[in-house]
């Protein structure tokens, strides 16, 4: 679990489309450098968020200047990692721990899509940023000042349209993330607010079970008619 609050803004150093070290297991990999404060505590299997996305630590080195994370099938098809070169610089945030002060929102490192970036413009220091989520689907779980995580940013949403949703970035925030550097057309991780999905579910089979026992209650009815 992580904030959204992102720590530091480290560097790709290398993408291997194949890795068939044993800490590429045989897949694509992901190595990071220039990752600050990020691995000071690290050990073997730590989760990290890599712009947004969950990534396990599969090696770093005894100076802790770098770390390296496999990535799944799954992962290369839901965000942009795939999209990554050297020297892309990445944003990065440890797993939340006990005595960190929560400051942004519940941000699982489960990145749902992403979106392009239709709109950038500056609106006095800030920047507004508006964006068009590759699966429309989204744009269900996304509200007007509710959480949304952009390349694992904890950001609040300002304005919901049926195909996009519009951020603004404070001036601080711009000097922390990557998302500041991007531009029209580029795309970014999104993971929005899972309480949304949560709530839906379990309306979802709230209504279903009510349904059920409504169809039944009929058919009883329909069947003593019939007897009659």
């Amino acid at each position: 679990m992580f904030t959204g609050i992102v720590e530091h803004i480290g560097t790709v150093s290398e993408f291997k489309q194949l890795d068939s070290s044993q800490s590429g297991g045989n897949g694509a990999s992901l190595t990071i450098s220039n990752v600050g404060p990020i691995l000071d505590d690290v050990n073997m299997g730590d989760s990290i968020a890599v712009n947004g996305v969950c990534l396990t630590v599969t090696e770093y080195d005894d100076d802790k200047t770098y770390f390296k994370a496999g990535l799944a099938p799954e992962t290369l098809r839901r965000t942009n990692l795939g999209q990554l070169k050297s020297d892309s610089p990445v944003n990065l945030e440890r797993a939340i721990s006990g005595h960190v002060r929560f400051g942004g929102h519940f941000v699982q490192g489960h990145v749902d899509g992403t979106a392009e970036i239709v709109v950038k413009k500056p609106d006095g220091n800030s920047i507004a940023f508006t964006f068009k989520p590759k699966d429309q689907s989204l744009m269900t779980y996304i509200v007007e000042k509710g959480f949304i995580a952009v390349d694992g940013t904890s950001l609040t949403v300002t304005a919901v349209t049926e195909d996009t949703f519009s951020i603004m970035m404070v001036a601080y925030t711009q000097e922390k993330v990557v998302l500041a550097k991007k531009e029209v057309g580029d795309f970014v991780n999104v993971e929005v607010d899972f309480m949304g999905k949560l709530l839906e579910k379990q309306i979802d089979g709230a209504v279903e079970k009510k349904l059920g026992g409504l169809e039944a209650l009929i058919e009883k009815i329909v069947d003593k008619k019939l007897k009659q």
